[in-house]
């Protein structure tokens, strides 16, 4: 992904994302997107980024060794400070429905922003709002206020949020509305896609957009509309 394109999956949503994907693809039919509703800290601002992976419980309390968890929380905070940029943190809850640990909060969204990630994607709990750092989104299950026994199962494997699988190093999106995971043969395609996405609904918007429209009017703008999306 270049710097232009990465600029300009900043400044669309997801829902744009995917419909871009369907004109790159020239179908309809991709799924990897996330079901549900999601929760977002910083609404009207868009994460894109590669995916460093993990899992997280809360519920109970770790069954291994103090030192064997301390370990592995320092093995991911490492993971997380490496790998490609830009990147997201995308973290798996494994307590999900009944998820009660929220894993982001103040202390890390600020160390995983200062790690130079872009944002969290995570199907678990998110708090601290009003507290959460500018820049660093984060697109949760759900808000609660505690972060239970929440401790690091494993990482740099793949993870599913909200029936959106995500393999380590995928190319994710996410905003308010989700997110999704951008193919790779789609990337050399995507920039191009979403110019020809707002030029096809432009000559919509053209013709409804603050104006009424008899049927006849709708009829020749969607005919138009259709022509110019082949």
């Amino acid at each position: 992904m270049n710097d232009a394109l990465h600029d300009l999956l900043k400044r669309v949503d997801t829902p744009t994302v995917c419909n871009a994907i369907e004109v790159a693809q020239d179908r309809r039919g991709f799924n990897d997107f996330t079901r549900g509703t999601m929760v977002c800290s910083a609404p009207g601002k868009a994460m894109v980024g590669y995916a460093r992976t993990a899992r997280i419980q809360a519920v109970n309390p770790p069954s291994e060794a103090a030192d064997v968890i301390k370990a592995r929380r320092m093995a991911y905070y490492k993971y997380m400070s490496e790998g490609p940029r830009p990147g997201i943190a995308v973290v798996q809850d494994m307590d999900v429905p009944n998820a009660i640990g929220a894993y982001w909060g103040e202390v890390n969204t600020n160390i995983h922003k200062a790690f130079g990630l872009n944002g969290a994607l995570t199907d678990g709990v998110m708090r601290d709002l009003g507290d959460l750092p500018d820049g660093f989104p984060v697109v949760a299950g759900s808000i609660g206020p505690s972060h239970g026994f929440v401790h690091v199962v494993d990482y740099d494997q793949p993870v599913q949020v909200f029936g959106m699988r995500v393999a380590p190093g995928a190319l994710v999106h996410a905003d308010r509305h989700g997110a999704v995971v951008i193919p790779d043969d789609v990337v050399p395609h995507l920039e191009a896609a979403i110019a020809q996405l707002f030029k096809s609904e432009k000559v919509v918007f053209d013709a409804v957009k603050g104006k009424q429209i008899d049927f006849a009017g709708f009829e020749a703008a969607w005919a138009a509309f259709e022509a110019s999306r082949t």
